[in-house]
């Protein structure tokens, strides 16, 4: 029996069981949940790195397939999209990414990913899903097998995209220089969600307007003049200047961001040297910056360079710095009218007390650059966390592993279960024909 089949049995089988009724969207979910959860058991084990999720992209394919979608493969590189028209009506769009994280897990579950593989740069590194992609992806499927098996309460065009690459924040713009938009509908509204620890498992949050930051990423390489370790005074140490200037770039927000304004400056790496005798001739430092607003990014841009110049100049480098502004990203902005539109549905389907309204967050992502296409988007926050943990984490104080942590692992169940009735809820009131 194929999957289509086997979806297609139990949601006769749930039809049987209730009679005439129509099901409720607990039990539509509860009938998929299986198959959801083994694909997140084997997402999970199976993780592959940003641009080269081709198992990952396969998989999903694979599945979305079998439930009668047209689907689109090496959208982007990677990239997923899958289609299913049902009639006259809008053009809905739900995205889910397919990239994990070059992380060794920690979290000691008996599915823990063993993978290792190589990134960009040849070096072998350990791969995790330590960032919910795996779950988005057993939340998008099983949503979609709802959807392709309940036609009669929808109508309009259903589209189901699998980005690659959301951690260097590249996939997205990737598809759409890839004909995302032209190659297929444009859709009228878009939908996504991410897992986190920072919301209890059965719960969903709404941010309107700004939901997270901009990013950037920058990569600062500090030029000096090799030599022996024992006789420093015959070389220039870019290791010291590139110690002064971490310590310098924590001034930027400290003392030259107007206070009360959100601003981030973190140097996530730095690479130097071979030996503990020798001086080498440059070192480099990896950055991250978010901000929220255009003017703080482009003043805290401005002073990483100033800085960065003024260090190395007063080192005594043989050259200015190299700064090479790698990857990008604006903040996800959520249309405050579907943002108010949406909450009533998921109200219905999950219960008011677990809809909630959250502020902006930090960590950013590119589907930033979907709504700068014209889509207006709904990005909402779903619940990881055990319940039970979350409260006496709550009560002692402490935090529990977040995003991107080797110890980050969301409470599938029900985190899987919130996330399909969230997906269904929303798309249904979309795909109704009624404008925003």
């Amino acid at each position: 029996m194929n999957m289509k089949t086997v979806t297609l049995f139990l949601f006769l089988s749930l039809a049987v069981s209730i009679g005439a009724q129509t099901p409720t969207i607990s039990e539509e979910v509860e009938a998929v949940y299986p198959a959801a959860h083994d694909l997140y058991i084997d997402l999970h084990r199976t993780p592959e790195l940003s641009s080269h999720e081709i198992q990952t992209a396969s998989k999903l394919a694979a599945r979305l397939r079998s439930l009668g979608y047209t689907v689109t493969e090496g959208v982007g590189g990677t990239g997923v999209v899958a289609i299913l028209e049902n009639g006259v009506g809008p053009t809905v769009m739900l995205r889910t990414e397919l990239d994990a994280l070059p992380v060794e897990e920690k979290t000691g579950l008996p599915y823990a990913s063993k993978v290792h593989a190589q990134d960009d740069s040849g070096r072998e590194v350990p791969v995790m899903h330590a960032c919910g992609h795996d779950l988005h992806m057993a939340a998008l499927a099983g949503t979609a097998a709802i959807m392709a098996h309940s036609q009669q309460s929808w109508h309009g065009t259903l589209m189901l995209i699998g980005q690659p690459a959301e951690e260097t924040i590249s996939g997205a713009r990737r598809m759409i220089d890839d004909g995302l938009f032209t190659r297929f509908p444009k859709p009228s509204v878009g939908i996504a969600l991410h897992v986190g620890n920072d919301l209890p498992a059965g719960e969903v949050g709404i941010t309107p307007g700004i939901y997270n930051t901009n990013a950037d990423s920058l990569r600062i390489t500090i030029y000096g003049k090799g030599g022996h370790g024992s006789a420093p005074q015959s070389a220039i140490d870019p290791i010291v200047i590139a110690a002064r200037t971490i310590l310098a770039l924590q001034t930027i927000v400290s003392r030259e961001v107007k206070p009360g304004e959100m601003a981030v400056v973190t140097v996530g790496y730095v690479r130097a040297g071979t030996k503990n005798n020798i001086i080498p001739d440059h070192a480099e430092l990896g950055l991250t910056v978010r901000t929220y607003k255009a003017d703080v990014r482009k003043q805290v841009l401005a002073a990483i360079t100033r800085i960065a110049k003024a260090e190395a100049l007063a080192g005594g480098a043989p050259q200015e710095p190299l700064i090479e502004h790698y990857e990008f990203t604006d903040s996800v902005y959520n249309d405050p009218a579907l943002a108010q539109r949406l909450r009533a549905p998921l109200e219905a389907a999950l219960g008011k007390g677990n809809v909630i309204a959250t502020e902006s967050i930090t960590p950013s992502e590119d589907y930033a650059f979907f709504i700068e296409q014209g889509v207006p988007s709904l990005y909402m926050s779903l619940g990881g966390a055990d319940p039970r943990k979350y409260a006496e984490s709550k009560n002692a104080g402490t935090q529990l592993p977040s995003n991107h942590s080797p110890y980050f692992a969301p409470d599938a169940d029900p985190a899987l279960r919130t996330g399909m009735e969230a997906e269904v809820a929303v798309l249904r009131n979309l795909l109704n024909g009624a404008s925003q």
